[in-house]
């Protein structure tokens, strides 16, 4: 058997058949590492010296081995880092010298010194013997001024406040009020002064100029024409066209009207219009057509003023509501295009909200008894508006017992209405009021639970369900009244939708 080494391996081999055969007859052949030799000394000790933590951490196991071997370690490397650390020495250099007089005014004329030192940045010349210091700061030849016109306002304190002295705005506003009546002067109305030179500081700048708007037709302006002040009115002319919009209902009447651009006051009288003749939740539908027409004023200068409704119109099934407003004796109605006013029906019900209690006896929440309940409860949020039930005129407004704020309004033919548990009234004794107008506000005065509205009705003194009393009122105009309301309403459709 042979023996030989390669790459650190040891090859075993039969050298001929007498080897097989002294192996039993049978090949075999077997591996085996090389002996190893042993390692040198300089190999133990980098052996041992890898195998050392040089860093260990300096706050766990302190005083021991390995705690003094880290901080022996940091120590050496401080050390070497400062001992090879570069050296910097100071470099030696001039100091400019310090400015004086003139040169250290000049210097400060051109830097951004403190406030406190008076300096300016920007380059400007010291003062010298030339410069003589003025006593006091020049005025402005003019000065060019706006006041404001509030409510209870006197126009001659407005001038005052604004600089013109006391004499001169007494006699400006007795000239102005001969031209235009100050009384007709809205809050808010802006005044443009123009104010003059004065000879000195002691007396008030003299008047020179002034604009303003006296009423949405009219401009007022002041000026002063060899020493004395002329008042010259401005008249701005003014198209009265009406505004007329039409459109398709859609889902939504409100919002379709207020889409095509009618104001939303309109569109609140046009459907409480509307609601005279037909039922708005079931009688218009999507496909019908409104037709609405509101005041308006435009002015030469491009202001726009829109006013109250003055038509309302509705186009369903091939029939036309007509409705047009009419003003007599201080009172509005609505009339259809023959002139005839109708309105029919239950009287309407004065808050949006859901009934809570019946007119009738009941138990009462609050004293625990049975009693007679001589009116209806309407649950509605607190604030909500409370409107009149019909026309009307206002015989009490006050507190009044277990009712709270109590209104009580009087009606024709006898008939009386009453409003309790306001929380705020809106009406006073002896105003006139019209149907939907508001005289109070939701509240839970008096004997009362939550909000809500007690409404009660009186028919000849006795109490009734409002619930059952219906009315048909009929108006008809006739005479010169109708030739002047059919005129109108011709005047009225003559208009162009979106003119």
């Amino acid at each position: 058997m042979a023996a030989r080494q390669y790459r650190g391996r040891v090859f075993l081999f039969l050298r001929s058949d007498h080897d097989l055969q002294a192996a039993g007859g049978a090949a075999a052949l077997s591996f085996a590492r090389a002996p190893v030799a042993a390692p040198s000394p300089l190999d133990t000790l980098r052996d041992r010296l890898h195998g050392i933590d040089w860093t260990p951490d300096l706050g766990q196991r302190i005083g021991s081995l390995d705690w003094w071997r880290g901080l022996f370690t940091c120590t050496a490397l401080i050390g070497t880092l400062l001992y090879t650390a570069p050296r910097i020495e100071p470099m030696p250099g001039d100091a400019a010298p310090a400015l004086r007089g003139a040169d250290w005014e000049e210097a400060r004329s051109q830097a951004i010194a403190p406030l406190a030192w008076g300096a300016t940045s920007g380059r400007r010349m010291a003062a010298n013997d030339l410069v003589r210091p003025l006593a006091e700061t020049p005025e402005r030849p003019i000065e060019e001024r706006t006041a404001t016109f509030g409510a209870g306002d006197d126009f001659a304190r407005v001038l005052q406040r604004a600089g013109v002295g006391g004499p001169e705005a007494a006699s400006l506003t007795a000239l102005i009020n001969r031209a235009v009546p100050l009384s007709t002067l809205k809050p808010g109305t802006q005044l443009d002064l123009t104010l003059g030179r004065r000879p000195n500081r002691q007396v008030p700048r003299p008047l020179d100029a002034m604009t303003f708007r006296a009423r949405f037709d009219l401009n007022v302006a002041v000026s002063r024409v060899g020493g004395a002040l002329v008042v010259t009115p401005q008249p701005i002319a003014i198209d009265n066209t009406p505004l007329r919009i039409r459109g398709i209902v859609g889902s939504s009447l409100y919002r379709s009207a207020r889409a095509a651009g009618a104001p939303a006051k309109a569109v609140e009288g046009y459907i409480r219009a509307l609601a005279t003749r037909l039922s708005i939740g079931s009688d218009v539908r999507s496909d019908n057509v409104f037709d609405i027409i509101v005041e308006r004023a435009r002015a030469a200068t491009g202001e726009v003023q829109l006013g109250q409704l003055l038509y309302a119109g509705l186009e369903r099934d091939g029939r036309k509501v007509q409705l047009v407003r009419w003003d007599e004796e201080g009172r509005a109605s609505w009339y259809d295009a023959s002139g005839t006013g109708e309105r029919r029906g239950q009287m309407a019900m004065p808050v949006d909200g859901r009934l809570t209690s019946n007119y009738g006896v009941r138990f009462h929440p609050i004293l625990g008894i049975m009693k007679m309940h001589k009116g209806l409860d309407i649950g509605a949020p607190y604030g909500a508006p409370i409107r009149a039930a019909m026309d009307g005129v206002v015989t009490f407004a006050g507190r009044s017992g277990g009712y709270g704020n109590f209104v009580k309004l009087t009606h024709g033919g006898g008939y009386a209405s009453g409003y309790g548990h306001m929380s705020r009234i809106a009406v006073h004794p002896g105003t006139r009021v019209s149907q939907g107008q508001v005289i109070g506000y939701v509240g839970s005065t008096g004997l009362s639970t939550g909000p809500h509205l007690h409404y009660e009705l009186w028919r000849g003194g006795v109490a009734v369900n409002p619930r059952s009393v219906s009315y048909t009122e009929l108006q008809r105009l006739s005479g010169d009244a109708l030739r002047r309301f059919r005129a109108k309403v011709s005047e009225l459709l003559a208009v162009k939708p979106g003119a």
